[in-house]
């Protein structure tokens, strides 16, 4: 697992640069200007640290077949600037009010709602611009697949529907049918999205795409259970963002509803089903199946 850890954060501070090249104050071409402010505050959202999962679950997806980091990079900025902008909107005093994420003052709080508003307005239309690029990949028709499939993962049937969901939850009290459905809109879709996009970019058969896309099924099933773990197991200092929030908004969750114990055992069988999609590849699969392992023993 350590040696794993060492990968992902060494991935991780790559993809933090070439965020940080991405996000400049020179326009690029077709482009008029680039507020000060608003770039200011697109970097604390986009340059604060973090794990860098989804973009690492991009580039290690097309490496399993045979597709090189440089090539798969654009494809996986454009999930991180996605990712970051939810983040950027959830901590709104409107959805789930957060002063805090990764140890640092939300972007609201740093700077203001609205330019908060913007700034995930900004990451957001930024992602899609770099899936619809030739430096995305060669193919136009292979952009496109991914166009239209990060905005389903990310839009009203996906996260976005999620998060309605969610702040429905606590008037709701939702079952434990619901709040799965929540979870795999919410978080699970992007996740999914990023093992399928890696395999798109690969040029994977039809059957090996529904195998990647199954296993990002599995791993986002077993992350959200996890999360919800460490939002009763773990503190503030550790998470660096406000933990027991649900509990204390009175929302359901599946560790609510199974116990914490059983929420453990879901989580690890979750992990199991997903190495097991992988057989098929050998070795070749070993950094996915330790990501899978790593998303159920991760501490923050």
């Amino acid at each position: 697992m350590d040696g794993f850890q060492e990968k992902l954060a060494a991935t991780a501070g790559r993809i933090g640069s070439a965020l940080d090249a991405l996000l400049v104050l020179e326009p690029r071409q077709g482009e008029i200007a680039r507020p000060e402010r608003l770039m200011a505050a697109m970097r604390h959202g986009a340059l604060n640290g973090g794990k860098r999962l989804r973009p690492f679950l991009v580039l290690e997806s097309a490496a399993l077949f045979g597709t090189g980091e440089n090539d798969a990079m654009p494809a996986a900025l454009a999930l991180e600037c996605v990712h970051c902008y939810s983040l950027i909107h959830d901590d709104l005093p409107a959805m789930d009010d957060d002063d805090l994420r990764r140890g640092q003052p939300t972007v609201h709080k740093a700077f203001d709602e609205a330019t908060a508003i913007l700034a995930g307005d900004g990451l957001l239309t930024l992602a899609f611009e770099l899936l619809g690029s030739e430096a995305c990949h060669r193919d136009a028709a292979v952009r496109s697949d991914l166009v239209v499939e990060l905005a389903k993962a990310a839009g009203l049937g996906g996260m976005v529907g999620g998060q309605m969901f969610d702040l429905q939850a606590a008037q709701d009290s939702p079952d434990e049918a619901a709040i799965g459905t929540l979870q795999a809109m919410k978080t699970g879709a992007l996740l999914r999205f990023a093992c399928e996009a890696g395999a798109m970019l690969g040029g994977a058969s039809p059957a090996e795409r529904v195998t990647l896309r199954t296993f990002g099924e599995k791993i986002g099933q077993a992350f959200q259970l996890a999360d919800d773990i460490l939002d009763v197991v773990s503190d503030e200092a550790a998470m660096g963002k406000r933990v027991g929030k649900d509990e204390a908004m009175g929302k359901g969750t599946l560790v609510g509803i199974l116990g914490l114990e059983e929420a453990r055992r879901r989580a690890d069988r979750l992990v199991g089903e997903a190495e097991a999609l992988l057989s098929g590849f050998g070795h070749r699969a070993d950094v996915l199946k330790g990501c899978a392992r790593y998303i159920v023993s991760r501490q923050q």
